[in-house]
């Protein structure tokens, strides 16, 4: 228990020193940032030292000369101070800013190299929040904490030793009021941060809920389940507004406190000044400069307070930040190899695999695939099917005494995921396009395809002349996700984006088993005309699909129970015949029908 201190300082220190890097770039600016602030600091201590010369020296003596030059002087200095106000303010944002999208950059490439499981476990939502609010709270840190501190700090020290120097006495009385703010201020800078953590959580609460009900707002209208969502998206604002009233709670406890303990400086001013006037100690003008820089002093340190609130949002952010980027990225095994071009020849031998270490899955699957050929897996939904096609990319990592998967004679684990995945291609029922157009999509097949081999690509899935029906081609936006397409569209465009990629081995799973029968004909054919050459894994439902396939492999609760050609399979008389025979009882039913 004795270590927690030690270990959240050490913690402390770290995210400091992580925080600072991100300064390194822009140090020469940063620099000059605080030198501009420096100079915003002492032209501030002006104004004092220029009111206690009139009211003592210059109106006394009626030096009227002198009291306008002195004027003109505080005016030419006040000038200055606008154009050092306008750099700090302009190239201090622009350091956050900079610092901000240097942190996106990264978090967003940190997130491309992060495993399967982590999105199995977080919400879009939620990382969205990382990537766009947090950053933002980190970014009027980045620019604000350096200022402040220092213009604060100085303007505090300069007002300090400039009160001595008109009587340290009357000083000593004010600054008795500092020792009080700060146990204030740590009394509840506690609390404040506490607060505005589980504020910043359940703000990621109400962005992930409408992530997810904007991006499924069809199957909502289509179920008429307005009602349901709106109570969905009550529930995290619910949590949100009681997270924030906790937390305004204990920022109107900070903030009226402490603004109390500066007030009473000023009522220590009123009455002490007061009777050091009548007592004749004082003069009234170093009363009235008094009065003036007590003020210098009281404003800084009002700044430092307000400062808490930001530090404590751009802190909790630049923590969240830390933890997505402290997540274990995807590594390939020490000594891992580029394959080149992979001739496609696939083995499992003996893989069991379970999820984050619980039920098991697949237990010792033994199947091997020769170039070329195709293997079909068949069996009811959730019997692990899909899990072995993404076990294949090395999309899920096989555990110690989980067997091994083999491409050409090789562990995939001692196979670079870069060049493995640079062989594999994948189609699947659920079709993921991105916003943009028809021609960027196909693209993301191979970024440097010419517009010959794109075209190509597009004839071979049997979308090409679709395409040439649309006013603007290739360059037709398809909306987020692909909405303004249909299904059988879809489907054929991420045929065409295979294509185009051109790999040695083929994941088709479930790619037809959603679409019509006049549809799925165009696209098997498409699908046909893929799988040529090709070492093919097949997922499918619709039994008629995989008649050719060179084997097949019926998959129960994770374990291979039948093997064989559709021939074969159907002599036996076991699962498969079973399914087969039920698949085409409900066809002719329907038929029928």
């Amino acid at each position: 228990m004795a270590k927690r201190p030690n270990e959240e300082k050490k913690k402390g220190r770290e995210l400091f020193f992580r925080f600072l890097s991100y300064y390194k770039p822009h140090k020469k600016m940063l620099a000059l940032d605080m030198l501009a602030s420096l100079l915003i600091s002492v032209i501030g201590m002006v104004y004092p030292i220029v009111t206690n010369r009139m009211l003592n020296d210059y109106i006394p003596n009626k030096e009227y000369r002198t009291i306008v030059l002195a004027g003109a002087i505080v005016l030419a200095l006040y000038t200055v101070r606008m154009l050092l106000r306008y750099f700090v303010q302009y190239y201090g944002h622009m350091i956050g800013v900079r610092m901000q999208s240097r942190m996106r950059r990264d978090l967003f490439a940190h997130l491309e190299k992060l495993p399967y499981s982590f999105y199995d476990d977080h919400e879009t939502g939620r990382i969205m929040t990382r990537l766009t609010s947090d950053l933002f709270e980190i970014c009027e840190l980045a620019h604000h904490g350096p200022e402040n501190l220092l213009i604060s700090s100085v303007m505090i020290l300069l007002s300090f030793f400039y009160l001595l120097s008109i009587d340290w006495i009357l000083t000593l009385i004010v600054f008795a009021c500092v020792p009080i703010l700060i146990v204030v201020t740590v009394h509840f800078r506690k609390g404040m941060r506490q607060a505005f953590d589980d504020r910043r959580k359940s703000n990621a609460v109400i962005n992930a809920a409408v992530e997810s009900s904007v991006t499924g707002i069809r199957v909502t209208k289509a179920y008429t389940n307005a009602d349901v969502e709106i109570d969905k998206f009550a529930e995290g604002d619910v949590q949100f507004v009681d997270a924030s009233r906790r937390a305004y709670r204990a920022m109107g406890k900070f903030h009226s406190s402490t603004s109390f303990v500066t007030d009473v400086f000023n009522v220590f001013i009123l009455i002490a000044g007061g009777l050091f006037l009548y007592a004749g100690r004082i003069s009234f003008g170093d009363y009235s400069t008094f009065i003036v820089s007590v003020n210098l002093f009281i404003n800084p340190v009002n700044t430092l307070i307000s400062f808490m609130e930001q530090f404590q949002n751009g802190v909790s952010g630049f923590k969240r930040f830390t933890e997505l980027m402290d997540e274990p990225p995807e590594t390939d095994r020490e000594g891992a190899k580029d394959i080149g071009t992979a001739k496609g020849e696939i083995e499992f031998s003996d893989v069991s695999f379970s999820y984050n270490g619980e039920k098991e899955v697949l237990h010792h699957i033994d199947l091997k695939v020769e170039q070329g050929k195709k293997l079909a897996l068949v069996g009811p939904s959730g019997g692990g099917k899909t899990t072995l096609c993404h076990l294949l990319p090395d999309f899920y990592r096989l555990g110690e005494g989980g067997g091994a998967i083999y491409v050409d004679g090789v562990d995939i684990r001692d196979i670079t995921m870069e060049s493995l995945r640079r062989n594999i291609g994948i189609v699947q029922q659920d079709v993921f396009l991105f916003a943009g157009s028809i021609r960027d999509n196909i693209l993301y097949g191979r970024p440097g395809a010419s517009e010959e081999e794109m075209i190509e690509a597009a004839k071979r899935a049997n979308i090409h002349d679709y395409v040439m029906t649309l006013p603007h081609g290739y360059d037709t936006e398809i909306g987020e996700r692909g909405v303004k397409l249909s299904g059988g569209q879809k489907q054929r465009l991420s045929i065409a984006r295979v294509f185009l990629k051109d790999p040695a081995i083929l994941i088709l799973d479930e790619a037809t088993s959603a679409l019509d029968n006049t549809t799925e004909v165009l696209i098997q054919q498409a699908l046909d005309e893929l799988c040529r050459g090709r070492t093919t894994l097949v997922v499918a439902h619709r039994l008629s699909t995989i008649r050719n396939a060179d084997e097949i492999a019926v998959i129960l609760d994770g374990r291979v129970t039948e093997r064989g050609t559709h021939e074969e399979l159907m002599e036996k008389g076991g699962t498969y015949k079973k399914l087969y025979s039920l698949q085409f009882r409900v066809s002719d039913l329907v038929g029928i029908a």
